[in-house]
């Protein structure tokens, strides 16, 4: 069964997006996979996703209000077939925490949207609620991409 994690820095708006829009496309699909997220940093360890991140993922259907913040450990490149990061840097964090025995697939979210691939997903920490909707956008678009990817290759 495939696995997906997806990590961004701190775990409470875009990988949580990301989150609960592949939770939705694989239930869409009817499809079993194991989905969870992540950050590389720990601030926010336990904390719910950001509110304007749980409206705008309700707005579409999608309640994230259960998940935590959790920071990515090095167990999870061997618990995941995929992590996901959401950003260049995130993604060199990632290749500089994995162990030597990791099996995970490292990649981008957006490597996965066939014309966006080598780029970064919108980060909305910073801005107005509107960015979060172009940032679920885009986790949807990948969502969306990688799941039918993921169902083609059962």
């Amino acid at each position: 069964m495939a696995s997906i994690l997806f990590v961004c820095l701190g775990n409470i708006c875009r990988s949580p997006l990301a989150e609960g829009a592949l939770r939705a496309e694989s239930a869409r699909l009817k499809l079993d996979l194991i989905v969870d997220s992540a950050g590389t940093g720990n601030w926010h360890a336990g904390e719910p996703p950001d509110e304007r991140a749980q409206r705008t993922a309700l707005k579409h259907g999608v309640d994230i209000s259960a998940l935590r913040a959790r920071q990515v450990t090095r167990a999870d490149f061997r618990r995941f077939s995929h992590i996901i990061a959401l950003d260049h840097e995130n993604l060199a964090n990632l290749r500089k925490l994995a162990p030597p025995d990791a099996t995970a697939e490292l990649s981008l979210l957006l490597d996965h949207v066939p014309g966006r691939e080598g780029q970064a997903v919108t980060d909305p920490w910073f801005g107005e609620e509107a960015g979060f909707e172009i940032t679920w956008a885009e986790v949807s678009a990948a969502a969306r991409t990688l799941a039918e990817a993921l169902r083609r290759d059962r």
